[in-house]
């Protein structure tokens, strides 16, 4: 197990109406932001929450919510420069995971005098990066407590990983009652790309008792979100129980490290623009299933915590039931459980796999992995 080191930013309101506190807290930062918004929040109603809680506070906001091509540079340069003609003192991104990626981006670089794609290319951010407040409308977003920033380089379509300065984030405001729009597939899909991503922290060369003790909570709290309480004790509403367990799921991530199906839904996500929960989830059980060859004893604990194997299931047994459970959920929903089902060819994966191998979470797996690996896993879910 790897050396446990503390340290904890950004500061997290988790609770419900707490966006309505986002002007009260923007206002510790400064009075003029860039407010990076998910368009699809103005579709439910949303965007105006987020504004009115920025006006009421006489708080100036420069709107941009043109993000088409998700977080890619050329998505972070036009904001970049909204953001430097404004003068603002920070920015506040809200939504999913491009939207929180842009804002945290054009943070990093706002003060840097050289152009985006030298960082692309590996050189580090040195100035003094502008606060940034992050309101997420999805469960996960494991980047924001780490100085890793996810985007695609729009020259090549390729999945990078950039280096930033730490503590960009000041605030990262959760609101249950953003995620109440979601359709029962994004719900199911999200779930478990929560549950995927709490899986590998639990099974990473980076797990430490910290990170498992936030796994295993996050675990239980979205057992009883998914398939309610096994007591009448727990009354907590299923979005509050879902929200918590993605926030404990997150932190565990960055404290510990991502795995194999975010790595590889980063990728296939960045090149074919399809849902990342929905990639994540298909992979979910195929990695399991690999799993079980070196970690059996853990994803044993983990299926009785999730309640998807009995009291008398262990070791082997009680890992395929956690993947079997999986697949059920699947076909349940009548979601795809394959990736060819994604209208995806061998030759696009091969090129996502190869990408995976130059990205540095591969090196944090639980066993050491090569694109080929990679690709294999690919084959097997195909």
């Amino acid at each position: 197990m790897s050396d446990f080191i503390f340290r904890m930013s950004p500061n997290i309101i988790l609770g419900s109406y707490s966006l309505s506190r986002l002007g009260q807290m923007a206002l510790e930062y400064g009075t003029r932001y860039l407010v990076i918004m998910d368009p699809i929040l103005t579709d439910l109603n949303l965007a105006e929450k987020v504004t009115n809680s920025l006006d009421e506070r006489k708080i100036d906001c420069i709107k941009y919510g043109e993000l088409t091509e998700g977080s890619s540079t050329k998505t972070i340069e036009i904001a970049l420069s909204l953001a430097r003609e404004g003068h603002v003192h920070g920015v506040i991104a809200v939504g999913g995971k491009k939207a929180l990626n842009i804002g945290r981006a054009v943070a990093a670089f706002y003060n840097e005098i050289h152009d985006l794609y030298s960082f692309v290319d590996g050189a580090t951010p040195n100035t003094t990066p502008l606060p940034c407040i992050c309101v997420p409308s999805t469960y996960t977003y494991p980047f924001v407590f780490t100085n890793e920033i996810p985007v695609k380089d729009a020259r090549s379509n390729r999945q990078v990983i950039l280096k930033v300065q730490p503590n960009i984030c000041r605030l990262c405001l959760v609101d249950p009652n953003m995620m109440l729009t979601f359709t029962k597939n994004q719900k199911m899909a999200i779930s478990l790309e929560t549950i995927a991503m709490a899986m590998e922290a639990y099974l990473s060369q980076k797990a430490t008792f910290f990170s498992d003790m936030f796994v295993e909570k996050a675990m239980q709290l979205i057992s009883y979100g998914m398939d309610g309480s096994p007591t009448l004790e727990v009354t907590t509403p299923e979005e509050v129980l879902l929200t918590q367990a993605g926030c404990m799921a997150s932190v565990a991530a960055a404290s510990s490290s991502l795995g194999v199906g975010s790595l590889l839904s980063l990728t296939i996500n960045a090149r074919n623009r399809l849902s990342k929960p929905l990639i994540s989830s298909i992979l979910l059980p195929y990695i399991i299933e690999d799993a079980m060859k070196y970690k059996v004893d853990r994803l044993d604990k983990l299926a009785h915590i999730l309640r998807y194997a009995d009291e008398d299931t262990h070791g082997e047994e009680a890992a395929q039931a956690f993947a079997e459970n999986v697949r059920q959920r699947l076909a349940q929903e009548n979601m795809p459980a394959r990736l060819k089902d994604l209208q995806l060819t061998m030759e696009q994966l091969a090129l996502c796999a190869e990408d995976a191998g130059q990205i540095e979470i591969v090196n944090k797996l639980p066993r050491s992995m090569t694109s080929d690996d990679l690709f294999e896993i690919i084959k097997t879910a195909y």
